[in-house]
C-alpha cells in the first residue's frame, strides 16, 4: 500500500498522462458522445434548474447526465487528491519564472496557486474584482462565444477535425500568450499589485 501511495502522489510524467488523456476521445466516441468538455454542463445544470421557455435551455439535458457526474467527479477527484494524495515535494518553478513574478509581486510560490492573488483578503479589492469577477465574466463570455472551453476544443475538438476547434485553440493560445507578456503587467501595476 505505501509503494502504490508513494507512486500516486508523485506528478505522473507525460507520456504516461498525455496518452491517458487523449484516449478519452475514441473512448467518448465508442460510447456514442461527440462532445467533450467542461462548460457545456453549466448549460445542463440551467436547463435542469431554469423553468421551461427558454429556448436555449430548452432540450433533453437528461441525455447529458454523463457529463454532470464526469463534472462531479473532478470535484470529487480534486478534493481527494487535495486532501489526501498531494504531493509531499516542494513545487519547482523556474528560477526565470519567480523572478518575473516578483516583478509584479508575487512572492508566495508555496502552493499550487499564488496566495498573494488567491486569498480571502484580496477577494473584495480592486485587484480580486478585477481577477475573479471581471476575469470570470470574460471566461464565461469567451467559452460561451467561443462554443466551448479549452479542454473541448483542444481535446475533443481538433482530435475530431473540426475546423472551429482548430482556429479557437490557436486564439486561445495567442490570447494567454498576449494577457502573460502583454497585457497583464501593465494591468498589474494599474491596479497596485
Amino acid at each position: 500500500m505505501n509503494q502504490f501511495m508513494e507512486w500516486i502522489t508523485q506528478p505522473w510524467p507525460w507520456y504516461v498522462a498525455g496518452p491517458m488523456i487523449g484516449l478519452t476521445v475514441p473512448a467518448l466516441l465508442i460510447v456514442g458522445n461527440k462532445s467533450f468538455g467542461i462548460s457545456s454542463s453549466l448549460r445542463h445544470v440551467c436547463a435542469a434548474c431554469i423553468p421551461a421557455g427558454i429556448p436555449f435551455f430548452t432540450y433533453n439535458w437528461k441525455k447529458e447526465m454523463w457529463n454532470l457526474l464526469f463534472v462531479l467527479g473532478i470535484l470529487i477527484g480534486g478534493f481527494i487528491a487535495t486532501s489526501f494524495l498531494a504531493n509531499p515535494n516542494e513545487i519547482v518553478i523556474a528560477e526565470q519564472t519567480q523572478a518575473e513574478l516578483s516583478a509584479i509581486g508575487i512572492t508566495d510560490f508555496s502552493g499550487l496557486l499564488p496566495a498573494d492573488i488567491f486569498n480571502w483578503e484580496n477577494l473584495f479589492t480592486a485587484k480580486g474584482l478585477l481577477f475573479f469577477v471581471v476575469g470570470g465574466f470574460l471566461v464565461g463570455f469567451g467559452t460561451r462565444y467561443a462554443g466551448g472551453c479549452t479542454s473541448g476544443h483542444a481535446i475533443m475538438g481538433i482530435s475530431s477535425l473540426q475546423w472551429p476547434s482548430l482556429v479557437a485553440t490557436i486564439f486561445f493560445m495567442i490570447g494567454g500568450f498576449l494577457m502573460t507578456h502583454v497585457i497583464m503587467e501593465p494591468l498589474m501595476k494599474l491596479v497596485g499589485f
